[in-house]
């Protein structure tokens, strides 16, 4: 609750009459498929964090905001290994019913291969309790190299919304070895010439990740802004 109070306060800086437009129209709240990993993330297990983001749910629509909600560990647990999908839906589905516009199921860990995100979407859509397709996002991390045949995967079930970082930014303190989001250039590039289209200038994408990588300090992890940068340069280099 504190930080939708903290939400609130910013906004108030917005009134209509502003000439600036509000900084955001919308918050995120948090729950996991697992109580380990709740505990860990949220000092909760997820029924103890369902009542908690219930209460901020409705506040926050009270006050004309909407609210996203995440399904941390979709896959598997830092803790406690394999996931029940059961549980994935049982969470999502109670995210949706207190007001969630749309839930996003992370695979935190970035362990899911296309075979196990196809299982347990499968799962969540399933059955007279199953969430709709179009209430649904993807959030793949890339520890292994699979969150990008993951986004596909989960493109040909149906899904439309994926969250992504440019450079492969991110992490997660509480999934030790578990690298970035799969990287905005990286899905941009398996995209094209696809069925699915997308928005987006991917060149701008690659310098954008390579600039913010930069900034930070740290590895530009997208594979495809690795590589187109490399052929950018070898054509530069090659007309001097």
């Amino acid at each position: 609750m504190k930080g939708l109070e903290m939400v609130l306060d910013l906004l108030s800086k917005y009134p209509p009459s502003s000439p600036a437009p509000p900084p955001t129209d919308e918050i995120a709240i948090f729950t996991a498929a697992t109580d380990a990993f709740t505990k860990a993330n949220t000092n909760c297990t997820i029924a103890e964090s369902l009542a908690r983001l219930e209460s901020v749910t409705r506040k926050a629509i009270d006050k004309g905001l909407r609210v996203r909600g995440y399904v941390s560990v979709v896959i598997s647990c830092p803790y406690t290994g394999k996931v029940d999908y059961n549980k994935v839906k049982e969470a999502s589905r109670a995210l949706l019913d207190m007001g969630c516009y749309e839930v996003s199921l992370g695979d935190t860990v970035g362990t899911g291969t296309p075979t196990t995100v196809r299982a347990m979407l499968e799962t969540v859509m399933s059955g007279s309790n199953g969430l709709p397709v179009e209430k649904l996002a993807g959030h793949f991390h890339d520890t292994f190299g699979t969150a990008v045949a993951n986004v596909v995967t989960a493109l040909d079930m149906g899904v439309r919304t994926f969250d992504a970082a440019v450079g492969g930014l991110g992490g997660c303190p509480y999934s030790p070895g578990a690298t970035g989001n799969v990287a905005t250039e990286d899905i941009m590039y398996a995209l094209q010439g696809s069925k699915y289209s997308f928005a987006g200038d991917l060149d701008k994408m690659v310098d954008i990740g390579a600039w913010i990588s930069d900034r930070l300090g740290r590895q530009n992890a997208s594979r495809a802004g690795k590589a187109l940068l490399a052929k950018k340069h070898q054509e530069t280099s090659g007309k001097m």
